[in-house]
């Protein structure tokens, strides 16, 4: 009696669209690049036919090139991607009303109590033909009790691949696989876990949990119960509105190299960061900054936190705690804050100690009235020794809301 959840995910979408629109395209080695000038550019995605010579995403384009002389490369066209994406879900609705992207080319179904008149096997099928036919787009689906092991299950077989994924079966299926191919991890936290003999997604089904939370925090708790096939999610259509994360980056006029500059635009990011947090009622659990330089390189370091924070003092801190342990003292040309793994005020359990629970409380209140007038007259209408330039950040949504669903 338990749920019938779906992943349907789309197979080289953006290559997928450009062969849908351009049937000449079909069956040749094609790669969707960010910049087809530069030689310099990094493959978005590719083609089935384009992988079979060993090109892949992220790569760069003279690298491509190299392994595939004849690779078709087309820049990205958002507005088709979009109208696509549209089209998938529109398709995948009329099975069920529970349907939940998660980006522009996945989503979760609920089927559970769709009215459709198939078996789950059938409705697979179903979706995939159809999406195959009238959209001229391939997916791998995976089927399962729940969200996790229905992802998991989509990346088994691709490209066109339908997999079932049922709780008995994740001792034999998942549980012999290295802890890197589970989804959730990646490759630093990948290497934290074999740092304490983690290696496969079995030893973290049976990992120590008081361990797992002081290595990872609340998020080694949760990887534990995936790795045993738990997972109460339900399938949310409206998640897509919320955010995962809450972030500003500033990408400043001319290069900079002056210390106090740099400092400058990091409490302001910090500011308009926190506003963000204590307005979606949120704190961070890890906070995420970036460094581009004048010859673009980008450095991204991340910290996470004893305790969750959202006041711009606990952001500014930390950012800069990462920017002087990273910064290579060669000019900066952007920064960014960004807040991770969000966590809601009410479901927050600080660890107040004898210390700090009586400043953390006096705070409050000064935090509270500093927060109003700055939502009320702007972030520079009240500061500490510091000119800010206003920003203030309204527009709600995540980066696939902004991207795919609002109209450019």
């Amino acid at each position: 009696m338990g749920r019938v959840i779906l992943h349907v995910d789309m197979n080289s979408f953006y290559a997928s669209v450009e062969m849908a629109y351009e049937p000449e395209l079909r069956g040749k080695p094609l790669a969707i690049a960010g910049n087809v000038e530069e030689r310099k550019g990094i493959i978005v995605t590719c083609s089935y036919e384009a992988r079979a010579f060993g090109v892949k995403t992220t790569m760069p384009l003279w690298q491509a090139k190299k392994l595939c002389p004849q690779l078709i490369i087309k820049g990205p066209n958002f507005e088709r991607y979009r109208k696509a994406s549209s089209a998938m879900f529109d398709l995948l609705r009329e099975y069920t009303s529970l349907v939940e992207p998660v980006s522009i080319d996945e989503g979760y179904m609920d089927i559970t109590e769709s009215n459709v008149k198939l078996s789950p096997i059938e409705i697979a099928k179903d979706i995939q033909n159809r999406l195959q036919e009238e959209l001229l787009l391939p997916c791998s689906i995976g089927i399962a009790p729940n969200k996790f092991l229905a992802k998991m299950a989509s990346d088994m077989k691709k490209p066109l691949g339908i997999t079932i994924l049922r709780l008995r079966e994740i001792e034999k299926v998942l549980w012999p696989l290295p802890v890197e191919e589970m989804h959730g991890i990646g490759e630093k936290t990948a290497e934290k876990l074999k740092s304490i003999s983690i290696h496969t997604i079995a030893e973290l089904a049976s990992g120590n949990e008081v361990q797992l939370k002081k290595l990872l925090g609340i998020n080694g708790e949760r990887l534990k119960n995936r790795a045993n096939g738990i997972d109460n999610r339900p399938v949310d259509p409206e998640a897509i509105f919320e955010f995962k994360s809450v972030g500003n980056s500033s990408t400043l006029p001319k290069d900079v190299t002056e210390e106090s500059k740099l400092y400058e635009v990091l409490r302001n990011l910090a500011r308009s960061v926190s506003q963000r947090l204590h307005r979606k009622e949120v704190l961070a659990s890890k906070v995420f900054i970036t460094i581009r330089y004048h010859d673009r390189k980008t450095v991204t370091r991340s910290k996470l936190m004893e305790n969750p924070v959202s006041s711009e003092k606990d952001l500014y801190d930390t950012a800069k705690e990462l920017f002087d342990k990273h910064w290579n003292q060669e000019a900066v040309r952007l920064l960014g804050i960004t807040g991770q793994e969000l966590v809601e005020k009410k479901e927050a359990v600080k660890q107040l100690d004898l210390f700090s629970y009586e400043k953390d409380a006096d705070k409050e209140p000064l935090f509270n009235t500093i927060r109003g007038i700055h939502e009320k007259y702007g972030s520079s209408a009240l500061q500490r020794g510091m000119k800010a330039s206003a920003e203030d950040d309204n527009k709600k949504g995540t980066s696939f809301n902004k991207d795919f669903l609002q109209s450019p």
